[in-house]
């Protein structure tokens, strides 16, 4: 026997053990009318259980242990809230439970009843040493219970993401737009230079952008300026000009600048250097300020690609990749996969959180539809899931495979999965 008492928890819930000539360690005779329902707080593992004893129907709670004296290991003995226990499961029997009014406790002993098909299934899956348990497995799995699972996963997902939206909702109270400016300023630093961009958006409030709409020199002056980079010494006229405005709209809203120094250049394609990405984000601004409202406009995905299509980037940018020096040629505008990105990190999310926040289910599957109609994301968790089958045809999919394996493959918690219960079941 190797397994931990979430094991039994599992074969309890799902009855998975010979439900035959049920008896009590002290021969009464058992019927379960129903197993009652999972506690995942404090207190007896399952509540609102049904069972009947001899004669008697009973209703209250059931407490499940690998062996019946860790019932005096885990001082129920001493704890009202296990009074109402009417049952006592185990998988050994080897010591006699009494209740604080001297009563025994009745005990269910599963030692002979779980088949060992069961128990090797289990123990193949949950000790086993990849970061993938049912890798073998679950090819042989439903789709549609693979599909309904990682459906779950994918709100779950979504849900633990919203809780960020709300903190920072919380902090600029209940300023949506400024909230929406700050997630996709740190989205346009994707993983390097993500801090980078999210320090820049707290230092420049999208509200200053405001009052200069109709000034593209202006809004790139306090893209650049704000973000460190125009303390240097420049030779070229369009970075003087810049360092020029800069310093007449710093004093006037009294901007701090970030540390140039945090910026990350090294190791990264010149395309995806942040001087180019805070170009493109100054012509989004200018292009679309605001765009939180837009993205709650538009209900067409072609629409919100639209968004980001056709930045008015400064032409310095066709031939730079930062201000020290010429590039031959550079595009300036946002990649497609860069823009999948954006849609699914920021916009779809945003679709999420507002739809959870005001109750409106619209919003929601918006956001939903957004997901189902990105392509999945490439990378060595996706490929590996791919490589055991498992069909993943788009960004929901990818999202919710993602969730599965750090909430439950990572955490080994294949008996709070649908995918590792449908594997034991079919033992």
């Amino acid at each position: 026997m190797n397994f931990p008492e979430d094991f039994l928890h599992y074969v309890w819930q799902f009855r998975s053990f010979d439900n035959n000539d049920l008896t009590t360690a002290d021969g009464e005779n058992l019927k379960i009318l129903h197993q009652g329902f999972l506690n995942k707080n404090a207190g007896p593992d399952f509540n609102n259980a049904k069972v009947q004893l001899g004669e008697t129907v009973w209703a209250g709670n059931i407490e499940i242990h690998i062996k019946s004296s860790d019932w005096l290991k885990h001082n129920h003995q001493s704890n009202a809230s296990y009074e109402n226990v009417i049952l006592h499961v185990v998988y050994e029997n080897d010591v006699e439970i009494k209740r604080i009014d001297g009563s025994v406790l009745p005990v269910l002993e599963l030692k002979n009843r779980i088949a060992d098909a069961l128990i090797e299934k289990y123990e193949n899956l949950f000790l086993t040493l990849t970061d993938f348990p049912c890798i073998a497995q679950i090819r042989h799995v439903d789709k549609l219970i693979v599909d309904s699972f990682l459906s779950r996963t994918l709100v779950e997902r979504f849900e633990q993401k919203t809780q960020a939206v709300m903190e920072t909702l919380n902090e600029l109270n209940g300023n949506w737009d400024e909230t929406f400016y700050r997630f996709i300023a740190r989205n346009f630093g994707f993983k390097v230079n993500a801090l980078p961009f999210e320090l820049f958006a707290k230092a420049l409030p999208q509200q200053i952008y405001s009052k200069h709409k109709n000034n593209q020199l202006q809004i790139e002056a306090l893209v650049f300026g704000s973000a460190g980079f125009l303390n240097n010494k420049f030779d070229g006229e369009y970075p003087i000009k810049l360092q020029q405005e800069f310093r007449f709209l710093q004093k006037k809203y009294n901007i701090k600048p970030i540390e140039v120094s945090i910026w990350k250049f090294m190791r990264m394609r010149p395309q995806n250097f942040p001087t180019l990405r805070l170009a493109q984000f100054a012509a989004l601004i200018v292009k679309s300020n605001h765009l939180f409202s837009k993205v709650m406009e538009v209900r067409e995905v072609a629409g919100l690609r639209r968004l980001f299509d056709d930045l008015p980037v400064n032409d310095y940018w066709k031939t730079h990749y930062h201000f020290k020096s010429e590039a031959v040629s550079v595009s300036t505008q946002i990649g497609k996969t860069s823009v999948d990105n954006i849609l699914l990190n920021t916009v779809a999310l945003f679709l999420f959180a507002y739809g959870k926040h005001t109750g409106t289910q619209f919003y929601i599957s918006r956001a939903i539809k957004l997901l189902e109609s990105l392509p999945a994301e490439e990378n060595a968790i996706i490929e590996r899931f791919d490589s055991a089958n498992v069909k993943i045809d788009n960004a929901f999919a990818s999202q919710g495979i993602l969730q599965l394996k750090k909430q439950y493959c990572d955490q080994k918690k294949c008996l709070s999965c649908g995918i590792g219960i449908k594997i034991l079941k079919q033992a």
